[in-house]
């Protein structure tokens, strides 16, 4: 299997509380709660990890309470390789009621410091050509600009081209404007940073010749709707996969899923097809169920039996 690099920087300790529907104003009783260790880019190694893959982690993570995530990346056989900084890591609060509708409450996090961006910037140098494929997802921290971000990826690309980005925002719009291997928006993120209807494959499209894009893939996630795949070589197409009948649970990871499914299928398989059914298989599961687990053969061959490749 790959060695894989996955950046997280902004990390958070996610809170999962499920109930049956939240009343906002009122005294709520919690049927499950789970605590664990997260951020974009940590889901994506997490799932990566049980796939098989060799991962190196990395970002910022804060000092004051980062032994949970230490014993993850230690159970997981992680490459610990973050930046610890003054502070916490931020919490999240997500609420999943049981109509599959998750409400989120995000923590604000630590202050980056320019020596630990030096630092950052230094570990990611050394390790850039190390590994076959570098995944950079989730937020940006405070004290971590955009132009920060553009040089990290700039410095990046320079070493290895491999890098697959999933943000949103502002970050975004840097991400696309610098051309990585992949990346992984939603309808929702496309039409926030851009300000224009993303909905329908033709939107999509005109929205990326309207920027100039040579991303090689471009995979947009659409929830129950499915997922369009705008590929660039070795010829321009467009492959769209529609999403199997299941029950939410939880929507948490489920977009972390799909990007390892997709950086997993390329590293691994030739046929785009089963590259993509796989991605949106995994992902599929991920809604069901509160947590992060792949699905097993059994699961994942029932889950693909449902979804069309158009």
């Amino acid at each position: 299997m790959a060695k894989i690099l996955c950046i997280t920087l902004n990390p958070a300790i996610d809170i999962t509380l499920s109930l049956d529907t939240l009343k906002v104003g009122a005294v709520n009783r919690v049927a499950n709660s789970q605590t664990h260790p997260a951020g974009k880019g940590i889901n994506v190694a997490s799932i990566l990890a049980q796939l098989g893959h060799d991962i190196t982690v990395t970002g910022f993570l804060g000092q004051q309470n980062r032994q949970s995530f230490d014993d993850k990346f230690s159970q997981l056989n992680f490459d610990n390789q973050f930046v610890y900084v003054a502070g916490e890591t931020r919490q999240n609060i997500k609420i999943a009621e049981n109509n599959g509708q998750m409400t989120d409450i995000n923590g604000k996090g630590f202050l980056v410091d320019e020596r630990a961006k030096a630092e950052l910037l230094t570990k990611i140098d050394n390790l850039a050509k190390q590994h076959d494929f570098i995944v950079m997802s989730g937020s940006l921290p405070q004290g971590f600009s955009l132009d920060d971000f553009a040089n990290l990826m700039v410095n990046i690309q320079q070493k290895n081209p491999k890098l697959a980005i999933d943000t949103s925002g502002e970050a975004l719009k840097i991400a696309i404007k610098h051309n990585p291997f992949l990346i992984k928006p939603n309808t929702d993120e496309l039409a926030e940073s851009f300000g224009v209807a993303c909905q329908t494959l033709d939107e999509q499209i005109q929205l990326f010749q309207k920027l100039n894009s040579k991303i090689e893939h471009i995979v947009i996630s659409m929830g129950e709707k499915g997922v369009h795949w705008l590929k660039r070589s070795p010829t321009q197409q467009t492959i769209t996969a529609t999403s199997p009948k299941v029950t939410v649970k939880s929507t948490v990871g489920a977009g972390d899923t799909l990007v390892a499914g997709m950086v997993h299928g390329l590293l691994s398989l030739d046929d785009e097809r089963q590259i993509l059914t796989q991605a949106v298989a995994m992902a599929s599961h991920a809604v069901t169920i509160i947590g992060f687990d792949v699905a097993n053969q059994q699961r994942l061959t029932e889950l693909s039996s449902q979804i069309q490749i158009i």
